[in-house]
């Protein structure tokens, strides 16, 4: 199998995880955004800390090899910024949008429409972008474990013990 059937039959399992953690729910979303209901921060955190576990795992038997981004705070922020006002104004983020529309909900092709001029705008305003606002605050290639010093196991450790008290304390809150 080569790359892009991994790609899809991972994709197709990530919305059917989506569809079953009821993530793709308007009033889910909406309550994430109100922080009034915290299944999609749960469902979000947890996959991070499994792709951690799986990725790590993988990079220490040999069998991948890390191609890690520079940190530009720049970037990051004003991208944020725009995923979180995009997902604000639609009410679904791009892979809750993708699990939607596989739901039937046809309401999602509209901001989908948008994510792909957004994409297009870009693309065009790259060139500038590169010279400027990709340039501020560049860390360049770091990770936490580098930047601390110490091996990625305990890093990762330590975010799944900051992770199951996090969920812990949501489900005493009802979030």
């Amino acid at each position: 199998m080569n790359e892009l059937t991994y790609g899809l039959i991972t994709g197709i399992l990530f919305g059917f995880l989506l569809q079953k953690g009821r993530v793709l729910r308007y009033d889910k979303q909406l309550g994430a955004l109100r922080l009034l209901d915290m299944t999609i921060v749960k469902f979000m955190f947890s996959s991070v800390l499994v792709a951690m576990v799986g990725v790590y795992l993988l990079k220490d038997l040999g069998l991948v090899k890390l191609s890690i981004k520079s940190t530009v705070l720049g970037g990051n922020i004003i991208g944020g910024l725009l995923f979180g006002v995009g997902w604000a104004l639609f009410g679904y983020c791009p892979g809750t949008a993708m699990g939607a529309l596989g739901e039937g909900r046809w309401d999602t092709v509209w901001g989908l429409l948008g994510m792909l001029a957004g994409a297009a705008a870009f693309a065009e305003a790259y060139p500038f972008l590169k010279g400027t606002v990709l340039k501020w605050g560049d860390f360049r290639k770091i990770t936490l474990p580098s930047l601390l010093g110490i091996n990625h196991w305990i890093v990762i450790v330590v975010f799944i013990i900051a992770g199951l008290l996090l969920f812990r304390f949501f489900e005493k809150k009802g979030l």
